[in-house]
C-alpha cells in the first residue's frame, strides 16, 4: 500500500481523502446522477467500489431491503474472486475470518453394503497450482461489507440509499458527440422508484440516470423495463438446502463433500466459517411436471430426514437452522446483457446494463453465482468511468453484453453438466470415479479463471503470444514472484495493482543490465518523450503521469544487479503535489522462482498490456511502439495534443 504522497498520512491509509462530489454528497437520493446502480448485492457493491475511485461521478446505489444484508445465500469464494479481493484491498482481512478449502472428499455407496456410504478419493482443492489464492467459504453478507467499506471510504464516498425498489424505467434517445461521449442535457434514463419502507413507504418518485446499472436478481425490474428475456429451462429437479449447527457422527463434517448414496440421492457438503456452522445441499429429486411449485413447501423436517438417510451409517443430529430454502435447478441466460436491440448494436449507445442473478441463474453448487457476478459488476463499472471521465468512448460500453453474455453461457453449459452428476446415482455414471475426475479435470473454470475475452477494442489479437506464453491474451494477468529494486524484499507483480481504474503495461527487459545500450531503455525513451506516445497521449493535463497507464518495469537480474539510478525516467515517475519519486515500479527477477521462466516470457523482453479488470489486452515486443500506440488510439480518447508535454513530470528535458 502506497501513501503519504499528497501529504503525512496519520490515520487509516485505506480511507481516502473525499474529493469531487464526495466532499458535499447529499444526504438523500437527488433527482439526478451520473450512474443508479439498482440491488446491493455482490454485482452491485463491487460496481459501487470501483464507481466510488472516481470523485467526479455522481454514483447512487438503491437497495429495496431496509438495510444491510444479515445472512446471504451465496458463501462460496473462488480463487479468482480473493484475487478480486486483493485488488480493493481487503483480501487478507476476509481470509481471516473464512473457511478455507483445501481438499474436497468424494462419497459413495461401500460396494460391500450398498447401503452404506464409503469416503473415496480426497483430491485438493488446486493440485495443479492454479492461483496463488485460496478457495474459502464465508457469508456472502461479510462480502458485502467490504465492498461497501470500499465504496464509502472512496474519495466520492458511495453509500446505499435503502428502501427504495424499481417500479420502471424508460430511456431516451440519448445525443451524442462526434468524439462519442454524451452530450451535455437531462440524463437519458427515467427511473421510477418507490420506497419500500419508511415515513414515505408506498409513495413514488423519479430519478434522472445518465446509466443504471440493474443489479436487481432473478425477478429483476430493470430487465423486464428494458424488454429483456431469461431463456432457459428447468433441469425438474429439487434440492433442499440449509445452514446448520448440528452434532454428528460424520467423519468429513468439517471438510468440502460430494456423497452419493445408492438410492437415497446426493449431498454438497460445505463446511462454513467459524468452526461449527455448515451448509447441506440435499437431493430431494426429480420433480413431477405437474408439481405446481408444491416441492418448494417441502418441510425442514423432511430436508433433515432425506440428509439421514444418504449418509447412513452416518446420523445428523441438528440442532439449529439459521436459514434454509428449497429450490428447483434452473438455466437460464438473459438474451442481452443492455438495453441495445440485437438489430441496433454498434449504432446506439447501451444505456441500461444487467449483471448477476438479473441476467444469468443456474444452481448455487458449482459455487459460482456471486463469483461471476462480481466480475459482472466490475467490467462494467471501470467501463462507465472511463466513459464518464472522457477516458474511453462510450463505443467501449458495447463490450460489456459482449464479453459478458459469453462468460455467462459458459457458466451455465458448465453448472448444468456438474449439475447432471451430482443427482446422478453412481451406478449410472461411466466409471466409479467419473464425479472426482471431472472435478479435477475441470479445476480451472469453477476457480474462475477460464474467461478468456475475444478481439475487440480492448483486446488484441495474439499475434505475438509467443512472447509471454504464461500471460494468455484475454484471460486473467496470472501474477509472479519478483523482487522489488528500491529494498530488495520479495513481492507479487500482480498484488500491488489496485482497482482504481488505471491500465498496467508491464515492461520484461531485455538481457542487458538497465545501464546498458538496450530494447528496453530504446522503448523507454520513446513512451517517455515522444510526440507518439501514448502515455503522453492519453495523460490528462495536470495529473500524474501514470494516472492512466501505470507503467513499470521488470528486469532479467536479481536485485543487486539493477542500480536504481540506471533506471529510465519513465519507470520513475513524481507524483503527487511534491513531485514524490515512486520507487515501486522496478521490479528485478527472484532467481528462486525466475518470472520470465514461469510466464514464458522471451529473453529479448516483451511488453504486457493489462486492463483495469486484471484482464490481459495485448502482448508486444518492445519493437512494437506503432502497435502499442495504435491499441490505445482504439480504446482511450486523447487527452492532450502528443507534442504538448510541457510541465510533465515524463519530460526529460522539463525536469533537468
Amino acid at each position: 500500500m502506497q501513501f503519504h504522497h499528497h501529504g503525512y498520512v496519520s490515520g487509516d491509509p485505506r480511507v481516502r481523502p473525499a474529493a469531487g462530489y464526495g466532499l458535499e454528497r447529499p444526504t438523500e437520493l437527488p433527482d439526478e446522477v451520473d450512474v443508479l446502480i439498482v440491488g446491493s448485492g455482490p454485482a452491485g457493491m463491487i460496481a459501487a467500489a470501483q464507481l466510488a475511485q472516481f470523485p467526479d461521478i455522481r454514483t447512487h446505489v438503491v437497495e429495496q431491503r431496509a438495510g444491510r444484508l444479515e445472512m446471504g445465500q451465496a458463501d462460496g469464494i473462488q480463487a479468482r474472486s480473493v484475487e478480486t479481493f486483493q485488488a480493493f484491498g481487503f483480501a487478507e482481512r476476509i481470509t481471516a475470518e473464512a473457511y478455507r478449502i483445501t481438499e474436497m472428499a468424494f462419497w459413495k455407496p461401500d460396494p460391500e453394503n450398498p447401503r452404506n456410504i464409503v469416503r473415496g478419493a480426497v483430491p485438493p482443492d488446486d493440485a495443479t497450482g492454479i492461483s496463488e489464492f485460496p478457495h474459502l467459504i464465508v457469508n456472502q453478507a461479510r462480502v458485502l461489507d467490504y465492498f461497501a467499506e470500499v465504496a464509502a471510504t472512496g474519495p466520492a464516498r458511495v453509500t446505499p440509499d435503502y428502501g427504495l425498489e424499481v417500479v420502471g424505467l424508460t430511456v431516451a434517445d440519448a445525443v451524442t458527440t462526434p468524439a462519442g461521449n454524451a452530450a451535455a442535457g437531462p440524463p437519458p434514463v427515467t427511473v421510477t422508484l418507490r420506497h419500500t419502507t419508511g415515513p414515505h413507504e408506498g409513495t413514488e418518485r423519479t430519478v434522472r440516470a445518465g446509466y443504471v446499472i440493474g443489479c436487481d436478481g432473478a425477478h429483476s425490474a430493470v430487465r423486464e423495463s428494458i424488454g429483456r428475456k431469461a431463456v432457459g429451462d428447468r433441469a425438474n429437479h429439487a434440492w433442499g438446502v440449509m445452514d446448520v449447527l448440528a452434532v454428528t457422527d460424520f467423519p468429513d463434517v468439517r471438510t468440502k463433500c460430494a456423497i452419493q448414496s445408492h438410492d437415497g440421492g446426493s449431498i454438497l457438503l460445505i463446511p462454513r466459517e467459524g468452526g461449527f456452522l455448515a451448509r447441506w445441499y440435499v437431493d430431494l429429486g426429480e420433480v413431477p411436471p405437474d408439481d405446481g411449485g408444491r416441492i418448494r413447501a417441502t418441510p425442514l423436517e423432511q430436508v433433515i430426514e432425506q440428509a439421514n438417510r444418504i449418509i447412513h451409517p452416518y446420523t445428523l443430529d441438528v440442532k439449529d437452522v439459521p436459514w434454509h430454502s428449497v429450490y428447483e435447478v434452473g438455466h437460464r441466460v438473459t438474451d442481452g446483457f443492455d438495453d441495445v436491440p440485437d438489430h441496433l448494436t454498434g449504432s446506439r449507445t447501451p444505456r441500461v446494463f444487467l449483471t448477476g442473478d438479473a441476467c444469468h441463474t443456474h444452481s448455487a453448487k458449482a459455487g459460482q453465482g456471486m463469483n461471476v457476478s462480481m466480475q459482472d459488476g466490475w467490467n462494467i463499472a471501470w467501463k462507465l468511468a472511463h466513459v464518464l471521465t472522457g477516458r474511453a468512448p462510450e463505443s467501449l460500453l458495447a463490450t460489456y453484453s459482449a464479453e459478458r453474455q459469453v462468460v455467462a453461457q459458459n457458466l451455465i453449459d458448465f453448472d448444468r453438466e456438474w449439475s447432471r452428476l451430482m443427482a446422478t446415482p453412481p451406478e449410472d455414471l461411466p466409471d466409479p470415479t467419473y464425479l472426482e475426475d471431472f472435478y479435477v479435470k475441470t479445476a480451472e473454470f469453477p476457480c474462475g479463471f477460464m474467461t478468456q475475452y475475444q478481439p475487440s477494442m480492448i483486446v488484441a489479437d495474439r499475434a505475438h503470444q509467443e512472447l509471454a506464453t504464461g500471460f494468455p491474451v484475454g484471460k486473467r494477468f496470472k501474477s509472479a514472484p519478483v523482487e522489488r529494486v528500491a529494498e530488495g524484499n520479495p513481492a507479487h507483480l500482480g498484488h500491488h495493482a489496485r482497482a482504481d481504474g488505471r491500465w498496467r503495461i508491464y515492461a520484461f527487459a531485455d538481457a542487458p543490465a538497465p545501464g546498458e545500450p538496450s530494447a528496453l531503455r530504446e522503448w523507454a525513451q520513446w513512451l517517455g518523450t515522444a510526440a507518439d506516445s501514448p502515455l503522453l497521449r492519453h495523460t490528462p493535463a495536470g495529473t500524474d503521469p501514470d494516472s492512466v497507464l501505470d507503467v513499470k518495469v521488470i528486469y532479467q537480474q536479481d536485485h543487486f544487479g539493477v542500480e536504481f539510478s540506471d533506471v529510465p525516467d519513465v519507470f520513475v515517475p513524481r507524483v503527487g503535489p511534491f513531485g514524490l519519486i515512486d520507487y515501486e515500479k522496478v521490479y528485478a527477477t527472484d532467481p528462486a522462482q525466475d518470472i520470465f521462466e514461469q510466464r514464458g516470457i522471451d529473453r529479448g523482453g516483451a511488453v504486457v498490456v493489462v486492463r483495469p479488470d486484471q484482464y490481459v489486452a495485448t502482448v508486444l515486443p518492445l519493437s512494437a511502439t506503432d502497435e502499442l500506440r495504435e491499441f490505445f488510439a482504439g480504446a482511450l480518447l486523447p487527452q492532450k495534443a502528443p507534442q504538448d508535454t510541457t510541465n510533465d513530470p515524463t519530460n526529460p528535458e522539463e525536469n533537468a
